[in-house]
């Protein structure tokens, strides 16, 4: 009898399914989405760290009056930045999750799901960073290189003075774009059993059976993260992009 009004009181249709696993399981679906936003602010913010070095490594130029040491190790960083670039832009991330994860573990440097989510993101996003980097460098007028360089500014304040600020402004949107596809790609992370949204989806479904309904939960929280971060964004773009440099250099000629 107890049983016959258990079946009688779950839902019937999809979305009476939806309502009926958010709500069971909400402090599941918080905890997810708490740590799948954990694991992509984190390992983002620190993949865009590596992805600037990579890139200003790679940017690097090595003269032929430069001395041997110079030569040698500014070589070797620039081939040890292409290898790392190519072998994580060109292997799946749900591979590096496991051979990170499962070959340091193996290999006696313990390592737990969350901190090994945050490495593979990490690592995974400067290498992708890395490329888009050079591309923001490179956007930028070699003139203005070549005039900071003439006025005795080193090839370091150059770069951290008049280009890198220059590029940051550029490379604003794919680093958004970055950080949402990270957002959405812990979800495999719960091969290395990291307990992020789509592990809490699996669960929460598996009770049931009803992995469908489970799944369309998360793609909902999923689609609120990604508006609302995308619109963030946006407006930081917005406010940094400031007003038209040549209408205010006009406006402060007028006015003298």
């Amino acid at each position: 009898m107890a049983s016959g009004i258990l079946l009688q009181a779950l839902p019937e249709t999809t979305i009476g399914w939806m309502f009926f696993l958010a709500k069971k399981y909400s402090s599941m679906f918080l905890q997810g989405t708490g740590i799948t936003l954990y694991i992509a602010i984190v390992g983002t913010i620190l993949g865009f760290i590596l992805g600037y070095v990579v890139g200003i490594v790679q940017d690097m130029k090595i003269n032929k009056e430069d001395n041997i040491i110079k030569k040698i190790f500014g070589n070797i960083l620039k081939e040890i930045c292409i290898v790392y670039v190519e072998v994580f832009r060109d292997t799946p991330m749900i591979v590096q999750a496991m051979i990170i994860y499962y070959g340091m573990n193996q290999s006696g440097l313990s390592i737990d799901p969350v901190p090994a989510g945050i490495l593979v993101t990490l690592l995974n996003t400067g290498a992708y960073m890395a490329e888009t980097v050079r591309a923001g460098i490179k956007s930028i007028d070699i003139g203005q290189r070549e005039g900071a360089l003439a006025m005795g500014m080193s090839p370091m304040k150059t770069m951290f003075h008049i280009i890198l600020p220059q590029a940051f402004k550029n490379i604003i949107p794919e680093m958004a774009n970055t950080f949402l596809t990270n957002l959405k790609m812990t979800s495999v992370l719960n091969v290395i059993l990291v307990q992020e949204l789509f592990m809490a989806a699996k669960t929460a479904g598996g009770t049931y059976y009803k992995y469908f309904e489970s799944y369309l939960v998360i793609a909902v929280i999923y689609f609120v993260l990604c508006f609302v971060f995308n619109r963030l964004f946006l407006f930081i773009e917005k406010r940094m992009a400031g007003k038209n440099d040549y209408v205010l250099a006009v406006e402060y000629m007028e006015n003298q």
